[in-house]
């Protein structure tokens, strides 16, 4: 089967920082309760950037970092929950910004599992040879839609981008894709609300509405954390079986970074020491689909993770998603 590299990586974080206790000034909670239950301390706000802008600046270091031309792009997938609007696609919004008009644009919107989602897809379109390289974008402005009135959801959000050029390689691919519809309702948020026109009144109808339903993001934490602790443990051993490898063989995990107890529960349930899992969710919080490739950046440009080595992408989400992929970087 064909195999894939990322060819080049990079990240966008907002400069804005929002500290644990900045959240003190209107709702009850405190560094202290927030760092033991997560293990976030800092996160970055967007405040008036764009989705898109945050996308593209990402997205033209990783095209720069990956020693192709921006024309040689055959495809664009842009990851998000938090478009900047519902038409045009922020992948489209995104090649327009980058100058790289005429390939194939679109977004998708796996929630968290969103980055591994998209480099499956890539794969995919290589492995058919319908793409050479393919660029994905990862990027999440979740601080708009966070609900403040929450102490325990909105203090997990951050905003930030990265990006990915995907290449075809000689290495091997594997992948654990899968979302489990019936607990979409634990973790949601609208985009599109009702709205009064002439054809309700024409045919006798009345819009339905709910004064609840604000846009905000809505999180049932106890339900989404027993679906991360069983599903993200159990994707890493899928992906690792269908690899024909084993935990030993890998060098480095890079996991969604939703929350610290989630991960230490999964490396206590594979065996697995913490060193294998990279970490930055004490700096930036969850910050959706964004988070694993933020992550996976930091961790080349610190040297965590090198050429050559052995690495496990795994991501659980809104949907509910979950995705694993494992390759060689």
């Amino acid at each position: 089967m064909q195999g894939i590299k990322i060819s080049g990586i990079a990240s966008y974080i907002p400069e804005t920082v929002i500290e644990n206790n900045d959240f003190t000034s209107f709702i009850e909670t405190n560094d202290e309760w927030i760092t033991t239950r997560t293990g976030i301390k800092t996160r970055h706000c967007a405040m008036n950037m764009p989705t898109w802008k945050m996308g593209s600046l990402a997205a033209r270091k990783a095209i720069e970092r990956s020693g192709i031309s921006g024309d040689e792009i055959d495809l664009i997938i842009c990851s998000t929950v938090t478009p900047d609007t519902l038409i045009p696609s922020t992948a489209c919004l995104i090649q327009n910004e980058l100058g790289l008009n005429g390939c194939q644009a679109f977004d998708i919107n796996s929630a968290c599992s969103g980055f591994v989602y998209a480099v499956d897809m890539a794969h995919k379109y290589i492995s058919a040879g319908s793409a050479r390289n393919v660029l994905v974008v990862s990027a999440e402005s979740l601080s708009r839609v966070a609900d403040y009135t929450d102490r325990s959801s909105c203090i997990l959000f951050g905003d930030g981008s990265a990006a990915a050029v995907i290449s075809p390689c000689e290495g091997k691919f594997s992948s654990v894709i899968g979302a489990d519809g019936s607990g979409a309702g634990f973790l949601r948020a609208s985009s599109v609300h009702p709205v009064t026109h002439p054809l309700f009144a024409v045919k006798g109808i009345e819009p339905e509405t709910d004064e609840n339903d604000h846009g905000q993001l809505y999180q049932d934490g106890k339900e989404v954390y027993k679906f991360a602790v069983a599903t993200l443990p159990r994707i890493i051993g899928e992906v690792l079986e269908k690899a024909g490898l084993t935990a030993d063989d890998i060098d480095s995990i890079v996991p969604h970074q939703a929350n610290i107890r989630i991960i230490q529960t999964a490396a206590s349930k594979l065996g697995l020491p913490m060193e294998k899992f990279f970490l930055n969710i004490e700096k930036y919080g969850n910050t959706s689909s964004a988070s694993i490739p933020i992550a996976l950046t930091e961790a080349v440009e610190t040297g965590f993770i090198k050429r050559g080595d052995k690495i496990v992408l795994a991501g659980f989400g809104a949907g509910l998603t979950y995705g694993a992929i494992c390759m060689e970087f």
